[in-house]
This record gives C-alpha cells, structure tokens and sequence, in this order.
C-alpha cells in the first residue's frame, strides 16, 4: 500500500510552469528546492536563492497552523511576479495550509535571476512583503488546539479586524 503524505496544488502557473505551491502539512523541503534547482538551472538563470522558514521551538508550542485566503495571495504573488519579470527574473513560492510541527518548514520562497544582485534584493523584499502583505493567518498549536496568533501577526491593508 503507497501513504502519499503531502498533498498540494498550485495556485500560480504561467507558461505551464508552476510557481506557487500550496502543501497539505509541512513542506517537503528536499523535494521542492531540488525541483526548483533542476526546472530552472539550464534557464539562464545565474542566481536562484531559496529561503526556507522552519517553525520554531517557543512558547510551549508543538508547532503553527495556518489558514490561506486564495484569492488574494494569488493576486499578491502575481504582481510579485510582474515586479520580477522586470527585472528579468522570477519568483517561486510553497506554503503550508493546516498544521505544521515545531522543526519542520512551512514556508518556502526563491528567487531566479540572470544576476545575483537582483536575486539577493528581490528575495529580500518579497520575503518582507510576504511576511507583512500575504493573506496567511497563523495559530499557535498548544495542547492540540489552535489559539490565534495575534501578537505575533501583522496587519494586512483591508483584511477587517486585523486592519487599522
């Protein structure tokens, strides 16, 4: 019998190439930055960055959950990637949607460039503006329960109560 543990879909694709992942649990780490490496390393590209956000130990958690709005993170990583096509690069991105435990990823991003510098700038950016702009709400996992995070979350422009 063959257990698929992850289960994902995209969100993003342009000219048939996948962009934007959304993953069912942790993110296979492994999998997704060696797809990425090998999808686009005959490309031209002299640059790809990848970040990769792993949950932390504190609090007395035993991990994050996380709820996406897709509409809106598409339409978000879309003008991220219009920003990256001027400047001749690309921008690739997994996240996790459901329970993510303490050590494991969650978030995944990279930057594919013809030149470093843009890379190392545009990946620096985006991840910012992910952190503050992206319609992901995060909870704490105490005692198998979710508790919304809210001190630790950040304001997103029109998103109701979270907004000023």
């Amino acid at each position: 019998m063959m257990v698929i543990k992850f289960h994902y879909y995209h969100l993003c694709v342009v000219d048939d190439m996948e962009y934007l992942s959304i993953y069912d649990g942790d993110l296979p780490v492994n999998e997704i930055t060696s797809s990425w490496y090998n999808e686009f390393k005959k490309s031209n590209y002299g640059a790809i960055i990848t970040f990769v956000g792993v949950v932390r130990d504190e609090d007395n958690i035993s991990g994050l959950s996380f709820d996406i709005y897709e509409p809106i993170l598409n339409n978000w990583f879309n003008s991220w990637q219009k920003k990256a096509k001027d400047k001749n690069a690309i921008v690739l991105m997994a996240h996790s949607r459901g329970d993510v435990l303490n050590h494991q990823s969650s978030y995944i991003a990279a930057v594919c460039s013809p030149k470093r510098r843009v890379a190392l700038e545009l990946i620096d950016e985006f991840v910012e503006d992910f952190k503050a702009s992206a319609p992901i709400w995060k909870y704490d996992i105490k005692d198998n329960k979710r508790d919304y995070a809210l001190d630790r979350s950040t304001k997103i422009k029109g998103a109701g109560i979270l907004n000023d």
